[in-house]
C-alpha cells in the first residue's frame, strides 16, 4: 500500500512540474511581446520642439510637437503682460520673473521675490498649485502677508491660464478636424 502512494505522489509532482514549466514559457513569451511593443512606441514618439518669445522683458517658452503648437498668439502675449502687471499690483513690485512655460497640458511660471529672498512657482493643468522655496525665511507679519498674497493671486493666475490652455486645445482640435 505504501508503494501505491509514492507512485501517485511522483505522478502528481511530475504533472505539476510540467504545468509550471509550461506557465513559465508562456510568461516569457508575454514578457517578450510587451518588451517589443514598448520599443515600437519609443521609436514613433515625436521630438518636442520649443520656441521662446520675449514679452515686455519677460520670457515665454512654448513647448509642443508641431509648428502650430509652438506658435504664440497676440492674445497670449497680452495675457502674459497682464499677468506680470497684476502680480506687481497684488503681490510685490520687487520681483525677478522666471520664464513662463506653456506646455500642451500645463502652464508653469516662477520667479523670485527679492525683498523676501523667496522663490515662487505657479502651475496650472496637470499639477495645480502654488509652491515656494526659500532659505531661512523670516516668519513675521510682512512675510505672512506676502504668502497670503501669493496664494490669493494664484486664483487670478489659474483662471487666466486655464482658459488659455482650454483655448489652445480647442484650436488644436479644430485644426485636426480640418486636416
Amino acid at each position: 500500500m505504501k508503494k501505491a502512494m509514492i507512485n501517485q505522489y511522483t505522478d502528481y509532482t511530475d504533472n505539476k512540474y510540467d504545468e509550471m514549466k509550461s506557465l513559465l514559457k508562456k510568461s516569457k513569451r508575454l514578457f517578450e511581446q510587451v518588451e517589443m511593443d514598448t520599443t515600437d512606441l519609443e521609436l514613433t514618439r515625436e521630438k518636442e520642439k520649443t520656441e521662446e518669445y520675449e514679452v515686455s522683458s519677460g520670457l515665454i517658452v512654448v513647448h509642443g510637437y508641431t509648428t502650430n503648437d509652438i506658435t504664440l498668439t497676440d492674445e497670449e502675449k497680452n495675457a502674459y503682460q497682464e499677468t506680470m502687471d497684476d502680480f506687481v499690483d497684488q503681490v510685490s513690485d520687487l520681483v525677478d520673473y522666471g520664464a513662463l512655460n506653456l506646455y500642451p497640458n500645463n502652464v508653469e511660471w516662477s520667479g523670485k521675490l527679492v525683498k523676501f529672498d523667496t522663490e515662487f512657482f505657479y502651475t496650472v493643468g496637470e499639477r495645480n498649485g502654488v509652491y515656494i522655496n526659500g532659505n531661512m525665511v523670516k516668519v513675521d507679519t510682512d512675510s505672512l502677508e506676502m504668502l497670503g498674497s501669493l496664494k490669493n493671486y494664484y486664483q487670478t493666475f489659474s483662471t487666466k491660464w486655464a482658459k488659455i490652455l482650454a483655448d489652445r486645445k480647442s484650436t488644436k482640435t479644430m485644426e485636426d478636424e480640418n486636416e
